[in-house]
Formats: C-alpha cells, sequence, structure tokens
C-alpha cells in the first residue's frame, strides 16, 4: 500500500479491480494501454522504460504505447477512498498530464520565430517555462523534442541579446533540463557562449545567476574534453560568480543548492582550484556547512577535501578557526559520504600543520575517529581515520589510555 494510505484498519480490503496489476497497489493514475488492460501509470511506464515490449497481464505485443486516461476508474476509486475515510483512507491526488508533445512542439516554434512578437514569444517561453517545472515527465517531453538546442539558440542569438526578458527565459528553462553532449559541446566550444554566460553571474537579479550557475555546471560536468573543462574554469570571473551566489545574504535555498554543486563541478578541474581559494571559496564553504541539506552538505565536504589538497586551500583553512571544530563535529553525523570527506580533510590539514593536530585532539577528534573505525562507514573513511589516528599519536595526552594502545596501522596505504 502506498504510504498515503497509511496506516489502514486491518479489516478494510482494497478492491480487486482498483489495484495496479503490476504493482498490485492502489493505482493513483489508471491509464488504458492498447491491449485494454487498465495500469497505475508510473508502473506501466517503469516496465517500458526497462526494455519491456508486451502487456504484462496478456503478453500481447505493444505496437501503441499511447496512454490513454481511465476516468471513469479513477472516480470510482475515489468514490472508494471517500467512502472509507474512517479507516484512514486519503484522497487519492488529482493527477496532472504529462505535456502534449505537439503543443510543446507548437511553443518551442512560436519562442524560436523570429517573425513573431516579442510578447508571443515571450508567452510561448513562459508557458514552456511553466511545463518544465510542473514534473519530471514534463522536462522528458521537452527534451524529447529538442528543446535544449532550440532554446540554446534563442539564449545566445546575437538579435536577443537586446531584449533581456527572452534570453532570461530561455535560461530559466534550460537550467532545468539536460543537456545532451552534444549540446553541452556546443557550449563549451564556443568562447563567446562562455564568455556571455560568465558575464552573467554578475547580474543583478539573484534568479539570473543562479540559472546561469546551473547551466553552466550542466556544460562542464556534461564535456568529456579536459582541455575544454579547463579552458571555462580558467575564468576568475567564474569562481568570483560562483563564491557570490553561496554569500548570498538572504534565505535562499536554491541558491545554496546550485551554488554548491557548481562549485564541486568547477573544483574537479585540479588546476584551477586555487582560483577558488582566491575567490573566497573557504570562507563560504566554512559559513554555510551549517546551512546545507544533506546532499549538499556532502558535496561542501568533499569541495573542502578537494581544496585541502592544495597549498593555498590548506592554510585559508587553517586560518580559520571554525575549520578543525566543524569537520570533527560532522564525523558519524551526516552520513557515511560527509564523514569520509570529513576525515580526509583533517588528514590534509594535520599532515600539512603540526599545530592543527593539537587543535583536532582538542576538539574531541581521538573519540569520533575511534568510534568511526568500529562502525559500519566506507573501508576509505575507515582507512583515512586510521591514518589520521596514527598521525597524530605524538599530540595524544600523556595521561591518555590510547598512548598505549597498539593501534595497527601497518596494513594502511595512501590512495
Amino acid at each position: 500500500m502506498p504510504a498515503s494510505l497509511q496506516p489502514l484498519d486491518v479489516g478494510i480490503q482494497v478492491p480487486y479491480h482498483f489495484r495496479c496489476p503490476i504493482s498490485l497497489e492502489l493505482m493513483m493514475d489508471p491509464v488504458i494501454i492498447g491491449t485494454g488492460q487498465t495500469y497505475d501509470r508510473s508502473s506501466i511506464e517503469s516496465w517500458v522504460a526497462t526494455g519491456n515490449t508486451t502487456c504484462p497481464v496478456t503478453r500481447l505485443p505493444l505496437t501503441d504505447f499511447t496512454l490513454i486516461p481511465n476516468h471513469t476508474l479513477r472516480r470510482l476509486i475515489q468514490e472508494w477512498c471517500v467512502a472509507n475515510r474512517s479507516y484512514g483512507v486519503e484522497r487519492i491526488p488529482t493527477p496532472k498530464q504529462p505535456a502534449d508533445p505537439v503543443m510543446v512542439q507548437s511553443l518551442l516554434k512560436q519562442a524560436s520565430s523570429v517573425s513573431n512578437t516579442r510578447h508571443a514569444r515571450l508567452s510561448a517561453l513562459r508557458r514552456l517555462r511553466g511545463l518544465a517545472r510542473d514534473s519530471d515527465k514534463n522536462r522528458l517531453v521537452l527534451t524529447t523534442q529538442k528543446a535544449c538546442e532550440i532554446l540554446l539558440d534563442v539564449l545566445f542569438s546575437e538579435t536577443n541579446r537586446n531584449s533581456s526578458d527572452l534570453t532570461h527565459e530561455s535560461l530559466a528553462i534550460l537550467a532545468m533540463l539536460a543537456l545532451s553532449e552534444t549540446e553541452c559541446l556546443l557550449v563549451s566550444s564556443d568562447p563567446d557562449r562562455i564568455s556571455y554566460l560568465i558575464s552573467l553571474l554578475s547580474h543583478s537579479s539573484i534568479d539570473v545567476r543562479v540559472n546561469t550557475a546551473a547551466l553552466l555546471e550542466n556544460v562542464v560536468t556534461g564535456t568529456r574534453s579536459p582541455e575544454l573543462r579547463a579552458e571555462i574554469t580558467s575564468h576568475d570571473e567564474i569562481f568570483d560568480g560562483i563564491v557570490g551566489i553561496l554569500d548570498y545574504p538572504l534565505t535562499y535555498p536554491r541558491a545554496l543548492k546550485v551554488g554548491i554543486k557548481a562549485l564541486f563541478a568547477f573544483c574537479m578541474v585540479k588546476q584551477h582550484r586555487h582560483k577558488a581559494v582566491e575567490a573566497g571559496a573557504v570562507e563560504a564553504l566554512i559559513d554555510r556547512l551549517p546551512d546545507f541539506e544533506k546532499c549538499d552538505a556532502e558535496r561542501a565536504l568533499a569541495t573542502v577535501e578537494l581544496l585541502c589538497r592544495i597549498p593555498s586551500g590548506c592554510v585559508a583553512f587553517a586560518s580559520n578557526a571554525l575549520t578543525v571544530p566543524l569537520l570533527v563535529k560532522v564525523i558519524l553525523k551526516i552520513s557515511d559520504r560527509a564523514t569520509e570527506y570529513a576525515a580526509g580533510a583533517l588528514l590534509s590539514l594535520c599532515s600539512a600543520a603540526e599545530w592543527l593536530e593539537g587543535e583536532a585532539v582538542a576538539a574531541g577528534v581521538l573519540t569520533q575517529l575511534l568510534l568511526l573505525v568500529q562502525s559500519d562507514c566506507t573501508e576509505r573513511a575507515k582507512r583515512k581515520a586510521q591514518m589520521l589516528l596514527k598521525l597524530l599519536r605524538n599530540s595524544w595526552p600523556e595521561n591518555s589510555i590510547m598512548n598505549s594502545y597498539d593501534f595497527g596501522c601497518s596494513d594502511v596505504v595512501p590512495f
């Protein structure tokens, strides 16, 4: 049973014909396929997406993958849900139908045609943006209709540079879509396009800056060529812009999410990590670390470890009094990945600056590390913890029982 229907009274039975034949759960969005059978939309879409070309019930071949909403059955299910409210059954939400590909094609044509008025083009772009914002399914429909290629042309068209609303709407849609490798190359291989995007990172609108950062991150991660990635991240302004997004003073969760994702992607380019340090990334990471959600905190700590691998990064983190206590505090607190990155960053810092060993011990790192090596954390995290414990041996308090503890680290090798 779906989570929205729990807990149910033990005496209630969901009618058999209300259950999806695939998932055996109450159907939320029943649809009819070519063989006349009805399934829940998400279940039959997953069935087809995994390569199946037959009807799950009849085993007949599917020559037409059109899904037709079964409004009558959905109405009956809704009535049953209402009649059984006293048993904890909730009304199923009204499903949003995926965007019509024909309509998407029409909107893209209207938005890209220079013969249309600016108002008509802008109206089409705003409708496309609304569709993209609504659901993953709509974004997939846009992608299959080559929306990215068309919108990139609109964004970088010289004739549209004087109409900022057209470019900004195109940018907002592209920030929500996944670019193909070819589309990423269309951007990354063109210095003028990259320069234009970098210039938008200093725009007065935070939304434009965040959308630009999202697109640039998409382009960098989707470009295979190391030379092109290095060329993009060679611009000082790109790191200045990303750090500016992270430092945005008002509460804006999306700015943090996009900002740290972009910073991590750019710091994966080894030769330009020092530019991130020079732009103030160290201070931004330490200041914002408590504000990140789980996945973003993992990226932030991974970025910290990357920057700790270069001398200027180590110096900058070491000079911040909050660095070591924060890294010690997050061990075993967020996730296995976060723990691994925090331990790795501490290992780099303590290896580079002996005086930080005492700070780490004073912050309680010994207890954290001993708990870590006994936990179910990743093997890499345990190896880093063992190496750090060995490094910190001379900093253990004289009366510590760990001074007499023969910690086996002989099998640890750098990685």
